[in-house]
C-alpha cells in the first residue's frame, strides 16, 4: 500500500514503546469540521482501500447512529461498591467484541462498523467502515487495532488520535493474490469465522483463532502467515499468550486447553499440554501472570472456572480446583493482577480476588444485564487509600456498560465492606436471572453467543 510506506507497522511499534507520538499526517481543522487528505493517502482515491473511513469530530451519540445512551439507575443497594458510568444501547444487532486502548474503547458489532468511543463516559468520537461484513473479534495494541470480519480475513489499523479521529487501513491478512482472478481463495485464509486474537509483544506475531479449528500465526510486518496448525477437534473460542515466555493457550468447544510453543529458530508450534478437567465447552480463557507467579483460568459452558498454577522449576500446569458461582456457562474472563472478572451466560458479571495463599474469594456481583455478558475489558485505576477498577461489558440485550468498581487497599476495610454487601447478594443470586426476550428466542433456536 503506497500510502503508508512512510509509516509502518515497525514504526507504530516502536512508538508505543519509546512513548513518543509521531504527527499525523492528516489535517484536521477543529473550527470547519473538515478532513483534507494528503493527495497520496487512501482517501485521495476510491480505489487505494477497499475500506472507508468516517472521521469525526469529538461528539456525543446522535440520530445518526443506531446507539443511544440509556439511563443510568443509582438506586441499586450495591452503590458502595460499584457505580455505572455510562450504558450505551445499540438499537439493531447484536455486539460481538470490545477493545480498549488508551483512552479510546473500540466495539465491533453486526455491521461493518467498528465504532470508537472516549472513556468512561462513552462519548462518540468517529468509526471505521470496513465493507467486509460482521466484526467478530477486536484487539487493541498501543496505537494498532486489529478486527475480523466475516470474510474470515484480519484488518490492521493505525488508530493514532492526534487532532480528531483519523484511522488508516495499514494491511489485510492474507493479502490478496495477484493471480486472484485465477485462482480460488488464499490457502493461508481461514475457512470460517476468526473468534478471538491475541498478540506476542516480543516476536510481533499475531495469533488468529477460528471456528474451523485452526490457529494461524502472522508476521503483521511482512504481510504472512508462518504457521498454521490444527488446534482442536471443535471451534477455538479463546487464545492467549504468555508474554513472558511465548507460551500460547488456545480452548476449544472440544472441552480442551492446549498449550503449544514455537520451535526453536524456527516459526512451527508444537504441543507441549492437554488440560481437560471437566468434559465441558471451554468458552473463555484468562491469564495472570508475574515474575514470581503464573496463573490460567478457563472459563466453561458447565458454569465453572477451573485455574491452573505453573510450578516455577518444571514450567509444568497444575489444576488448583475451580470457582464455582455461575448458573449458566462462563462466556468471558479478564484478569488484572490478582483479581479475575468472569462474565456469565445468568447475565451477571463476578469480580475474583486471588490472595496469598491462592484462595479466591468473590467480591462483587454485577447483575444489571438483561442478557448474557458475551465481552469483558478492565483497567485499573489507583488512588492514595482507593483503588478503582474499570469495567467494560458487552451483552446480548446489545448494550456496552461501563462500570466503575471500588477496592479499598486495605484489604480488612475491603473484606468487612464485601461481607455486608454479600448478604444481599447471596440472596438475589438464588433468583433466576431476568432475560430479554430477544436472548431467549436466540437461546431456543440454538444460536452461538
Amino acid at each position: 500500500m503506497e500510502f503508508y510506506r512512510k509509516r509502518t507497522l515497525q514504526s507504530l511499534m516502536e512508538e508505543e514503546r519509546n512513548g513518543v507520538w509521531l504527527p499525523s499526517r492528516a489535517s484536521f481543522t477543529a473550527h470547519q469540521n473538515v478532513y483534507e487528505p494528503e493527495p497520496n493517502s487512501q482517501f485521495a482515491s476510491a480505489r487505494a482501500s477497499s475500506a472507508s473511513v468516517m472521521s469525526i469530530p469529538l461528539c456525543a451519540t446522535s440520530a445518526e447512529t443506531p446507539w443511544t445512551l440509556s439511563p443510568i439507575h443509582t438506586s441499586s443497594p450495591n452503590s458502595l461498591l460499584y457505580q455505572c458510568l455510562a450504558s450505551l444501547h445499540r438499537h439493531e444487532g447484536d455486539i460481538f467484541a470490545i477493545a480498549v486502548s488508551g483512552d479510546v474503547i473500540f466495539t465491533g458489532s453486526e455491521t461493518c462498523r467498528i465504532h470508537a468511543w472516549e472513556q468512561p463516559y462513552c462519548t462518540r468520537i468517529g468509526h471505521i467502515k470496513a465493507n467486509a461484513g460482521e466484526v467478530r473479534a477486536i484487539l487493541a495494541y498501543g496505537k494498532v487495532l486489529f478486527t475480523t470480519h466475516s470474510d474470515f480475513k484480519v484488518r490492521v489499523w493505525d488508530v493514532s488520535i492526534t487532532e480528531g479521529f483519523h484511522p488508516k487501513k495499514i494491511t489485510t491478512l492474507p493479502q490478496r493474490s495477484p493471480f486472484f482472478l485465477f485462482s480460488r481463495k488464499n490457502s493461508n485464509q481461514h475457512k470460517d469465522y476468526i473468534t478471538c486474537l491475541a498478540y506476542n509483544h516480543v516476536e510481533k506475531l499475531l495469533y488468529t483463532g477460528s471456528w474451523d479449528r485452526t490457529v494461524k500465526a502472522w508476521k503483521v510486518s511482512e504481510n504472512r502467515c508462518v504457521d498454521s496448525f490444527l488446534a482442536h477437534k471443535g471451534h477455538v473460542n479463546a487464545i492467549v499468550i504468555n508474554q513472558q515466555d511465548g507460551c500460547v493457550f488456545s480452548c476449544s468447544s472440544d472441552g480442551t486447553v492446549k498449550i503449544w510453543r514455537r520451535v526453536y529458530g524456527e516459526s512451527s508450534h508444537m504441543l507441549t499440554t492437554t488440560l481437560k478437567f471437566q468434559p465441558s465447552p471451554v468458552n473463555a480463557l484468562a491469564l495472570s501472570s508475574s515474575p514470581n507467579t503464573c496463573f490460567l483460568y478457563s472459563g466453561s459452558s458447565d458454569g465453572l472456572i477451573n485455574f491452573w498454577e505453573k510450578e516455577r522449576m518444571s514450567g509444568r500446569f497444575n489444576n488448583r480446583g475451580f470457582l464455582q458461582g455461575h448458573h449458566f456457562a462462563v462466556l468471558c474472563l479478564e484478569a488484572v493482577t490478582e483479581l479475575l472478572l468472569s462474565g456469565s451466560e445468568d447475565t451477571t458479571i463476578k469480580i475474583w480476588r486471588r490472595d496469598e495463599n491462592y484462595f479466591h474469594s468473590c467480591l462483587v456481583v454485577i447483575d444489571r444485564h438483561q442478557g448474557p455478558v458475551r465481552c469483558l475489558a478492565a483497567a485499573l485505576e489507583t488512588e492514595s487509600i482507593v483503588m478503582w477498577l474499570l469495567v467494560y461489558s458487552v451483552s446480548s440485550d446489545q448494550t456496552l456498560k461501563v462500570w466503575r468498581v471500588k477496592f479499598p487497599t486495605d484489604k480488612n476495610l475491603q473484606d468487612s465492606e464485601v461481607n455486608n454487601e454479600q448478604l444481599t447478594e447471596n440472596i438475589e443470586f438464588k433468583i433466576s436471572p431476568v432475560l430479554s426476550p430477544s436472548w431467549v428466542e436466540k437461546k431456543l433456536q440454538g444460536n452461538h453467543f
